[in-house]
């Protein structure tokens, strides 16, 4: 039409540009994902070479990702994420009231901050063997190097609580059986739980570890062995290799990590270490500055710069500088 303004078609030309490189960016976006996800899907074989080496793995419980990292930065080779701290962070007790989104979701950004190999607790699985293959696919995703199911009914509760209530051996078989086939990557680490000690007995337990593992499970964790002999017993008469779950003032006896390893297990973890001393610490923290009216003084004495660092402030102002040039100084 006559007398139209044409001073918009630049910007229409740029619009179809843009429209132009959005498969190009989408594609660069997709490319960096997967090479972050085969990053990730390195850490399940580097996992499962720490299995085959000497020793016991020890793995602290982190519930986030300021623990995650003070854990690789202590010299941990693996984290495990809590499941117990990861409801904490959401104002639940370990009710089973998480959801598999949420777990995982958690999970993810634990995997993602740190460089070290990830177990994560996956609860029952969240369903019956359905909802056990969307669990694998969901956590294996998100860079997770292995996860545990448990054959409590839901909603569960945590293992070194009273009152649990457990499924038939047929029903927790077929999750193990779906979460075997499920996994992506063979090497993704599915750990069988039962918590049949408190419930049915000690030989009970024995016997669902190892018909788990006879059904593709990769490593047993029976939860809660009531009495030290218990605790040596089941890496002698599990058919695989072993988890042993390090609760202070749990349901197990007191061991030290040292004589687990000479028992023969081969993964621990202690979910509670850190989720519980924060309580403690933050309780002091609070009481001290309600009762005292100063700031109390602090256990770890750094600047906020030096906490920065500890999660990646050096790398973020590498990635800051790269983008502008230098500044020129002023001319006197």
């Amino acid at each position: 039409m006559a007398g139209t303004p044409t001073n918009n078609v630049p910007s229409i030309q740029k619009d179809e540009t843009a429209f132009r490189m959005a498969p190009i960016l989408s594609l660069r976006y997709d490319l960096c994902i997967e090479e972050r996800i085969r990053g990730k899907m390195h850490t399940t074989e580097q996992f499962r070479d720490l299995l085959r080496r000497d020793g016991m793995i020890v793995a602290p419980g982190a519930y986030d990702c300021i623990t995650a990292r003070l854990i690789e930065q202590a010299g941990f080779h693996a984290v495990y994420m809590t499941g117990a701290g990861t409801a904490a962070t959401l104002g639940y007790p370990d009710y089973g009231l998480v959801t598999m989104s949420e777990m995982a979701d958690n999970a993810g950004r634990i995997a993602e901050a740190v460089s070290v190999p990830v177990i994560a607790d996956a609860d029952t699985g969240y369903g019956n063997e359905l909802n056990v293959v969307r669990t694998v696919r969901e956590y294996e995703r998100r860079g997770v190097a292995g996860i545990h199911i448990e054959d409590q009914g839901f909603p569960k509760k945590c293992g070194h609580l009273d009152n649990k209530v457990l499924i038939p051996l047929e029903d927790y078989l077929a999750k193990i059986r779906a979460a075997a086939s499920a996994k992506c990557n063979s090497s993704f680490l599915i750990i069988a739980r039962t918590d049949a000690r408190a419930v049915l007995g000690f030989e009970e337990a024995i016997r669902r570890a190892n018909a788990a593992l006879e059904a593709g499970a990769d490593m047993a964790f029976v939860e809660a062995p009531q009495t030290l002999e218990e605790l040596a017993a089941v890496p002698r008469q599990v058919k695989g290799p072993c988890l042993l779950n390090v609760v202070w003032r749990g349901k197990t006896p007191d061991v030290s990590l040292d004589d687990a390893q000479a028992m023969g297990y081969k993964l621990a973890i202690l979910p509670a270490l850190l989720f519980t001393e924060v309580i403690g610490l933050c309780d002091r923290l609070l009481r001290e500055l309600k009762n005292s009216r100063r700031h109390p003084v602090a256990l770890t004495d750094i600047t906020p710069r030096e906490a920065f660092r500890r999660f990646g402030a050096d790398e973020w102002d590498r990635i800051s500088e790269q983008f502008r040039p230098a500044a020129t100084p002023a001319k006197g």
